[in-house]
């Protein structure tokens, strides 16, 4: 009856440490999609600024100069 017990008590812990990752993998999904957003608009803010400076249009894989 202990063995069952322990395991019963063994599988209630994984258990809640398994939602509670699913939580925190929820939550850093959300921030990820969050901060790709604002990467995008913040890319393409500079792209636009550039092009009103005269420039090129910039190439995200272009490489540095000094390559």
């Amino acid at each position: 009856m202990a063995d069952n017990t322990h395991l019963e008590e063994r599988i209630a812990h994984l258990t809640r440490v398994a939602e509670d990752l699913s939580d925190i993998v929820a939550q850093q999904e959300k921030a990820l999609d969050q901060l790709k957003r604002r990467v995008q608009m913040l890319m393409e803010r500079e792209a636009a600024r550039e092009m009103d400076a005269g420039g090129t249009v910039p190439l995200g894989d272009e490489r540095p100069p000094h390559w």
